[in-house]
Formats: C-alpha cells, sequence, structure tokens
C-alpha cells in the first residue's frame, strides 16, 4: 500500500513536467557545420603553430647553450663557469615562462579561443533559444554536453532547425569530411569535461595537440 501510493504521489509530481514539451541539439554538431568556426578554429591553429614555433626557437637555443657550456667547462675558471651556468638558467626560466604564457591556464591560447569562438557560442546559443521560444520548448538538452544523455530519438533533435535558422546548410561538415552529428542512436558521453563558463566542449578531432615542453 506504502509502494502505491509512493508511486500515485510521483506520478502526480512528474505531471506538469511531462505536459511541457522538450528537445535536445547537438552542439558540436551545430557548430562544425558553421564556417564560422571553422574559420575561428583556422586562426587558434595559426597562434598554435605560431606559438610552438617560438618555443622551440628557444629550446634550440638553451640546448646549444649547455651543449656549448659542456664543451668548454673544462677550459673555463670557475667565475666563467658560474657565469655560464646563470645564463642557461635564466634561459630556461624564460622559456618555462614563455610557455606559461602561452599555455598555461589563463594564458594567449584560452584568451584567444574566448575571443574568437564566443561570438560563434552566442549565435548559436541565440538560434537555439529562438528555436525553442518558436516551438514552445520548456527544455531544450545538449546532446553534446550531458553525460546523462544515452539515448535521443532523432524525432526530438532540433539541431538542423538551429542551423537552417542560423543559413546554415544541414550537413555541411559531413559533405566536406567532417563527422555527422550521431542521431537516434545510444552513446555514452566519454567524460570530456565542458568549456569554462558554459561555454561548448569542444572536440579533440577540432583542434591540435599543444605539445607542452
Amino acid at each position: 500500500m506504502r509502494k502505491f501510493l509512493f508511486i500515485a504521489l510521483l506520478l502526480l509530481a512528474l505531471a506538469p513536467v511531462q505536459a511541457q514539451k522538450y528537445a535536445c541539439v547537438n552542439t558540436d554538431y551545430i557548430m562544425r557545420n558553421m564556417p564560422e568556426y571553422s574559420q575561428a578554429l583556422n586562426k587558434i591553429n595559426k597562434y598554435i603553430e605560431e606559438w610552438q614555433q617560438e618555443l622551440q626557437n628557444k629550446q634550440q637555443e638553451v640546448d646549444e647553450l649547455r651543449q656549448q657550456y659542456q664543451q668548454e667547462a673544462y677550459l673555463l675558471p670557475d667565475n666563467l663557469k658560474q657565469r655560464r651556468q646563470d645564463e642557461i638558467h635564466n634561459k630556461e626560466t624564460e622559456l618555462r615562462n614563455l610557455q606559461r604564457q602561452r599555455f598555461g591556464t589563463g594564458g594567449d591560447l584560452e584568451q584567444k579561443r574566448a575571443e574568437l569562438m564566443k561570438p560563434v557560442q552566442d549565435r548559436v546559443y541565440n538560434a537555439i533559444e529562438r528555436v525553442a521560444r518558436e516551438k514552445n520548448y520548456a527544455f531544450v538538452f545538449d546532446k553534446a554536453a550531458s553525460a546523462t544523455v544515452l539515448y535521443v530519438s532523432e524525432k526530438y533533435d532540433i539541431s538542423n532547425q538551429v542551423l537552417e535558422l542560423l543559413g546554415v546548410k544541414p550537413g555541411a561538415a559531413s559533405e566536406s569530411g567532417s563527422t555527422a552529428a550521431p542521431t537516434g542512436s545510444s552513446r555514452k558521453d566519454s567524460g570530456t569535461k565542458n568549456s569554462d563558463s558554459g561555454q561548448y566542449r569542444r572536440s579533440n578531432n577540432d583542434r591540435k595537440e599543444v605539445n607542452r615542453q
């Protein structure tokens, strides 16, 4: 009797939610189909390449100084040895500081990502909100971000409607060789953490691996 009463109360509590309309989107899929996203990603990758080359040049300077010192150390008096060691140490410190500046937390790479991606993300958020209001959806879930969504029927996915509102042809990314959004199939979240401050998660396939030296 108590079990039946509990189930009845639970159904009554869920009734208002069940009467509301809901949908889902795949923000990874939407952004991969947007030309602005590809352009921003290309710019970010150019910065990464430029900064990696800068670090490699600095590392080469350190390596050359160290190699030269090792070759000449037995000929140097103690005061010159110390001076050369200090020079190498200072160059290594400069290299570490530059690594943190370029690729560390709050560094140049994170700032560039925020600067270049935020306008694209804002467009997507606004389009999702507009579709939700026009279709009277009370909830819109993100398949790309939620760790609890294991299956979503294709008929509830409004990603293509969002793309059409943005003036983007759905499936453009798949035509150019990118992976299209998985629809109507079960998925387990990989555990990848979303970007900071509610920003969209970026796929590891969409960005270059940063070589932290």
